[in-house]
């Protein structure tokens, strides 16, 4: 190797994303003076794994929403859809007919896939690996977590509920894959509730630096767009790999805080990482329209919450 390819750097732009700062930035300039606080611990729970995976139920958290045509656009190029959201945690059986969608949550629009649900779901390569022997069986059903700006109910109310759910489906180890930031947020949240109560996790997830300020036990980072934590779109190859990997991390972390790095490239050209709630690449116009968008969002969300919990 020449010296001269030894000096050729990589962009300053290919890193992992900035979120929190980003979102702040994003949320001032709409007009929201009030930054957010998000989730910071200095102690991490751990719990290892109690058996092989092979002797071990293996369950899916997830924070996408089954598909319901009433509620909207939720397909590819979807806007984001306030409508679809949920607030209570649910769990579905798996069968071949599911369909979760992520439209209801801030990913990335631009470049995320939101076709081919295994960018978000690791549900085919899961059920492959129970087939193999890899893992003693996924369960049979998987679980939805709502995104809570709400630390506390998230902890309180939403956590307790999931595990009480997997604890009933006999649940060893957890995956969890996030979505957008505040998905990250309320899966990390998530993720330390069942570390302490025994239950061994993974995050696959794309905000680093979410999960990271979080803390949480496991946290296998793919460095993609919100949204397609999980694997490239069409790309079965990039699934096996990456749920792999996870699982591998199951077994290996020595210790709390332990993140590995996916080796997939989502782009040999980065610039795909400025598009994600960057004021600096919209208009004057286009920043007032996104401000209005916002504020309709949090009506239509808060007046769900509201019928949601009078349900």
């Amino acid at each position: 190797m020449s010296k001269t390819s030894e000096l050729a750097f990589a962009p300053e732009m290919d890193q992992p994303i900035r979120y929190i700062e980003r979102t702040r930035s994003y949320y001032l300039g709409l007009g929201y003076e009030n930054p957010y606080v998000w989730a910071h611990y200095i102690d991490v729970p751990f719990s290892p794994l109690k058996k092989p995976l092979n002797q071990s139920v293996l369950g899916l958290i997830t924070t996408a929403v089954p598909f319901d045509a009433d509620k909207g656009p939720q397909g590819q190029g979807a806007s984001y859809n306030a409508a679809a959201k949920f607030y209570q945690p649910y769990q579905k059986p798996i069968n071949p007919d599911i369909d979760l969608r992520i439209a209801h949550v801030g990913i990335d629009r631009k470049n995320a896939n939101m076709e081919d649900s295994n960018c978000w779901l690791p549900l085919e390569v899961a059920k492959q690996a129970a087939q193999s022997g890899r893992v003693k069986t996924l369960s049979s059903n998987l679980y939805g977590l709502p995104t809570n700006r709400s630390q506390r109910h998230t902890l309180e109310i939403d956590a307790p509920l999931i595990l009480e759910m997997l604890r009933i489906d006999k649940v060893d180890v957890a995956v969890l894959i996030p979505n957008c930031p505040i998905c990250h947020q309320s899966q990390s949240l998530l993720a330390r509730y069942l570390e302490i109560n025994g239950i061994s996790t993974v995050i696959m997830g794309a905000a680093k630096d979410i999960v990271e300020y979080c803390g949480v036990p496991r946290f296998l980072f793919s460095d993609f767009p919100l949204g397609n934590a999980a694997a490239k779109p069409n790309d079965p190859s990039s699934r096996e790999l990456n749920f792999e990997l996870a699982l591998s991390l199951l077994e290996n972390a020595p210790a709390p805080r332990t993140t590995l790095q996916s080796p997939l490239i989502w782009s040999s050209n980065p610039s795909w990482k400025f598009d994600y709630s960057n004021l600096e690449k919209l208009s004057p116009g286009e920043i007032a329209r996104l401000s209005a968008e916002a504020e309709q969002a949090r009506i239509t969300a808060r007046e769900l919450r509201v019928n949601s919990v009078g349900a």
